[in-house]
Formats: C-alpha cells, structure tokens, sequence
C-alpha cells in the first residue's frame, strides 16, 4: 500500500518563511530577520487580499528565502532544516492528519510527503512519523543554498511521485488546495484535508472524503 501526502496545509499549517527567517533571528541575525519581515509586508497584504495568488506567492517566498542562509554548508542547511520543523511546522502540525499517515504506517504502508517545499525542509518532519520525502532539491553553491530544477508542484509533483516508485497510481492520497488535484486523482482514495474553496467544490462533486473545515487565508 502507498499512501502520498502533500505538506503545507495539510500536515501542517506552518510556513517555511516563517520558520526560516525564526532561525536567522536566533542563529545569525535579529535585525536581518526584522528586515525579511518588513520587506514581505507589502505582498502579504496583497496575497490575503487575494490580489496576487496565496499559494504563488508562498512558494516564491519559500524560493528566495533560501538566501538567508548566510555561508551555507550541508551542516548549516540541515540545522536550519531541523529548526524550521521544529519551531514552526511540527509545533503547527494537524495533528489528525498527521495520527492518520502513522497509522498508515503502522499497518504497513509505505508513506511519502510529496512536496513543493525543498527537500530539506521536508525530511526532519518525515522523520517524525516514518515517511519518506519526494520534495524540490536543493544544491550548495559557493555558499549559497539553490533550487535544483523545478519546484515540486502542481502535475511536476505526480510526474515525480509515480516515476520514482514505479507506478501509475497510489491507494490513498491527501491534499488541501485546488494545485493537489493532479496527486489526488492518481489515487483510489483521496482525501481533501481543510480544503480551499475550489478543491471542497470538487471534492464534493467527486464523492471524496473530507477532513476538516476551509481555512482562512492568512
């Protein structure tokens, strides 16, 4: 049995950005980290205020946020990794959901978190419940943490899903937004977790099941 899970809003409501900019403020620097927060203030309003799209906007932020890293080696890249899900994603995890892909595991299942979010951010909360991680990678250059490719999203994310694990569908899958219908249509039973408004539609169109109530945006 495979079961597939998106990240952010569905295993968590944490934000990479948020997490990351907590460990500069803590590890490298608090005025640097007071700077970040201000300069995203502007595009923040506009994404609540659904003028520029939410979930565009976050994986920017998650995108150019890797340059806070100051002098970044594997060491330091796994250290901020570790803080992120620590201080941000575990302690906002769902925790519903999350019981749920423990389970999975317990009875046998092999469990993946496919992600847009870069791999390193991925793997420590993976690690907490006995998953797996197929997420955006990330290289080091010349101290510097980089995307490699494309971000993990949208159809990108299956494509990698299913040709990574040799198959052309999974048993069960669990996503929150209009962007993991492509995952959630390649498995025999999808799950829309806190869904956003366009993915209740479908799934409720589609019979699916549904887990919990359409969150606000921001």
């Amino acid at each position: 049995m495979i079961v597939a899970s998106d990240l952010m809003g569905t295993l968590t409501t944490g934000s990479p950005f948020l997490g990351l900019v907590d460990w500069v403020k803590h590890n490298q620097s608090k005025v640097r980290a007071n700077l970040y927060m201000a300069a995203i203030m502007p595009s923040y309003v506009l994404a609540k205020n659904g003028l520029i799209d939410w979930q565009a906007w976050g994986q920017k932020l998650m995108v150019n946020s890797l340059a806070y890293i100051k002098d970044a080696n594997p060491e330091k890249l796994a250290q901020a990794s570790e803080w992120v899900v620590e201080h941000d994603f575990w302690k906002k995890r769902r925790t519903d959901v999350v019981e749920r892909l423990v389970k999975h595991r317990e009875q046998g299942a092999k469990v993946y978190i496919a992600s847009s979010v870069v791999e390193p951010f991925i793997e420590p909360f993976a690690r907490r419940i006995g998953a797996q991680t197929i997420g955006t990678p990330v290289e080091i250059v010349n101290g510097r943490v980089k995307m490699v490719g494309e971000l993990m999203a949208n159809e990108k994310k299956i494509e990698q899903v299913l040709s990574r694990l040799g198959v052309d569908r999974v048993d069960v899958a669990y996503g929150d937004t209009i962007l993991d219908i492509p995952l959630l249509v390649h498995a025999d039973h999808p799950v829309a977790v806190y869904p956003d408004a366009k993915l209740k539609i479908y799934a409720l169109n589609k019979g699916w099941e549904i887990i919990g109530d359409t969150p606000k945006i921001g």
